[in-house]
């Protein structure tokens, strides 16, 4: 594919954004791919670029810190960039100023953008005397994130910090390490002398720079038969040298050198609470040596604390001193913890990050379409079909709430007539059939056309409660949200509160996301549809409820799937949402099984009865004058449990429960 790469920072300035960029080149080479990179112009690059053409942009240096340079692009220049290039996917790599530019031309242009979060840039607000700034800042952040189709956090605390502010459709993706060049054998004992005279090397490698609160090194200057080393470059060097002027300052050393240093200490430590991932722990853990940082942001998820090393208190300096105190006067834990460490990141290559960044770049390429066509700021956006549930096999009983959609009207394919069948029919017989052995499998069908949300709570759920089933879909509000009063976060709520009553009563739930056919006229209500099934997810995620998202199903909306009625899904639009319900549950090979069904069938749908204003329109209208609804007297088409045969194929007129609870013929 081909991947344009937006840069905040660049070579010749080498920080962790600059780096990753730079292995990120070199994996998407030698995998294939073709590469270009937008970055601030600062000056000649004499590195390599791993055949990336480079469109470097008239940038201004950072007042605080003039290493970092700012890019004031317009949004017109990035698009023509981009559109002479093609991009398959846009990469913005720890996007802030130049990112918010190139998410906007990735908009422009309908291309999948991936927002990688690297900078903690509301804590630098802070740490930079700008606190007032702070949250201006979180809110830049927040949108452009939610403007991207996709957002890689590299750490549980950085997802978590992401989450906060209200950040969507986020995807954990670490870092690699350079595990040839970062190892243990790089230890240089000609160094070690030259530097520490036979003392106990405690260091720290990085930028030196404010929010890296490497002042707080200044606790362990006096430990007897430590030598402190401070490797790296940055704005605060000056200060550190007046604060620490016992400490080695090497200056700014890369590659072999850097390696070399870091793999020569016997401590590292990293006092910065604000890393979004922290890669020079990383490097000290490949290199074999023992850390101890600060309990918070991204150190979390690399030190094993008693393992590879100790995680300290936040803000307590006593506690960093005692763990510095301990490995110090300890040779043979020393040498214990930078086994593990090394152990800890040994798969932690880049070759394997790589090819994880190219999934979810696919991923990205999925999701723009959905992005493209549901209305702006509607909430949470759907996500891609996730990982199917483990526990299916052990469902033996199923009742489906809802309204028409979920009664099956107009999928009368192979039933007598003024009969239907439906997507949870459908789903009800492949679960009978893949469940585990050949016991019988339980349903029933408590939908009924027109029902709403209050139907919901006031009829359907106090009879699936009292069934007691393993599992419960619940698949409503499409009648609640076409009319003009309605409150899509409101009827969520409701729907929240019903679910978790169903497993309170000890059920499974299956959440269904609204779905509205590809057609003009769906315009109208769009927006409260798209909200509606943003609350979904959330009760979903909340609640710990399965989740079928139906916005996710690009195919469900081709009018192909909808009935002539033009408000119901046809035969094939129910088989399709069986299938895709089969896979969330952890049916095997249920998509698959899915394609091939309906290479099978041939048209099923009852021909037009006649033209659609007289058949369809005309009709609905009529009864909406009258205050009347299609369901008015009608009551579900299985009230009672249904036994269907499992896999044995047993004739179901011959099963029973194993209760006293009553059961209509199958």
């Amino acid at each position: 594919m081909k991947v344009a790469l937006l840069a905040e920072s660049f070579l010749p300035h080498m920080n962790g954004v600059t780096g990753s960029v730079l292995h990120v080149l070199r994996y998407l080479r030698a995998a294939g791919h073709e590469t270009l990179v937008i970055a601030p112009r600062a000056g000649e690059i004499e590195a390599d670029l791993h055949g990336a053409r480079p469109a470097l942009l008239r940038s201004v240096p950072l007042p605080a810190y003039p290493e970092v340079r700012i890019v004031f692009a317009r949004t017109a220049t990035l698009t023509r960039i981009l559109r002479e290039f093609r991009p398959d996917v846009i990469h913005l790599a720890s996007p802030f100023v130049l990112g918010w530019q190139g998410v906007q031309a990735a908009d422009a242009l309908s291309v999948p953008s991936v927002a990688v979060y690297q900078t903690d840039v509301t804590a630098y607000a802070h740490k930079y005397g700008v606190a007032g700034a702070a949250p201006l800042v979180a809110g830049h952040i927040a949108r452009l994130h939610r403007r991207a189709t996709l957002t890689l956090a590299p750490s549980t605390a950085a997802r978590a910090q992401l989450e906060g502010i209200a950040v969507d459709r986020i995807r954990t993706w670490a870092r690699g390490v350079d595990a040839a060049r970062f190892a243990p054998s790089r230890r240089d004992e000609a160094w070690r002398r030259l530097v520490g005279a036979g003392r106990i090397l405690v260091g720290y490698a990085g930028r030196l720079a404010a929010e890296k609160q490497i002042e707080d090194l200044a606790a362990l200057a006096d430990i007897p038969g430590v030598k402190l080393v401070v490797v790296g470059e940055g704005p605060a060097r000056a200060r550190l040298e007046a604060l620490l002027p016992d400490a080695h300052f090497t200056g700014f050393l890369g590659g072999d050198a850097l390696a070399e240093a870091v793999a020569s200490l016997d401590v590292f430590v990293h006092p910065g609470e604000h890393e979004t991932f922290c890669q020079g722990v990383q490097e000290a853990l490949a290199s074999g040596v023992p850390v101890v940082a600060t309990g918070r942001g991204g150190p979390l998820d690399l030190v094993r604390s008693s393992i590879d090393g100790w995680l300290y208190r936040p803000g307590d300096l006593g506690d960093l001193r005692l763990r510095v105190s301990d490995l110090v006067g300890d040779q043979a834990k020393r040498a214990a913890f930078g086994l593990a460490a090394r152990e800890g990141v040994r798969n932690r290559t880049w070759e394997a990050l790589g090819a994880q960044l190219v999934g979810h770049y696919e991923e990205a390429i999925r999701l723009r379409p959905l992005d493209d066509a549901r209305p702006a700021g509607s909430g949470e956006r759907p996500s891609a079909p996730g990982n199917a549930a483990s526990a299916a096999p052990a469902l033996r009983s199923f009742v489906a709430l809802g309204d028409s959609l979920t009664e099956g009207l107009c999928d009368s394919s192979r039933m007598p007539a003024g009969q239907y069948r439906g997507w949870a029919d459908r789903l009800a017989q492949l679960l009978a059939q893949t469940g585990g052995g050949d016991a019988p499998f339980a349903y029933a069908n408590l939908a009924v056309r027109s029902r709403r949300v209050r139907d919901l709570v006031a009829d359907q759920l106090p009879r699936a409660t009292e069934l007691r089933p393993d599992l419960v879909s619940v698949f409503i509000g499409a009648n609640d949200l076409v009319a003009p009063w309605s409150d899509p976060v409101a009827l969520a709520r409701r729907v929240a509160d019903a679910v978790s009553a169903l497993q309170d009563a000890g059920s499974r739930v299956l959440l269904v996301t609204p779905v509205l056919p590809r057609r003009r006229a769906s315009a109208l209500f769009a927006r409260r549809f798209a909200l509606y099934a943003s609350e979904l997810r959330r009760v979903a995620r909340e609640t710990g409820a399965l989740l079928l998202d139906a916005e996710a199903l690009p195919e469900l909306a081709d009018p192909v799937m909808w009935a002539h009625d033009r408000v119901h899904l046809s035969a094939r639009g129910h088989r399709l949402l069986s299938y895709r319900a089969a896979a969330v549950l952890g049916v095997p090979d249920a998509a698959a099984l899915g394609g091939l069904d309906d290479a099978l069938h041939l048209a099923e749908d009852e021909p037009p009865a006649g033209p659609w204003l007289r058949v369809h329109a005309l009709p609905w209208l009529w009864r909406r004058v009258r205050g009347r609804t299609a369901g008015d007297g009608l009551g579900p088409k299985h009230e009672a449990l249904v036994v269907l045969p499992g896999r044995g194929g047993s004739d179901s007129r011959s099963l029973r429960r194993p209760d006293t609870r009553a059961t209509d013929s199958a």
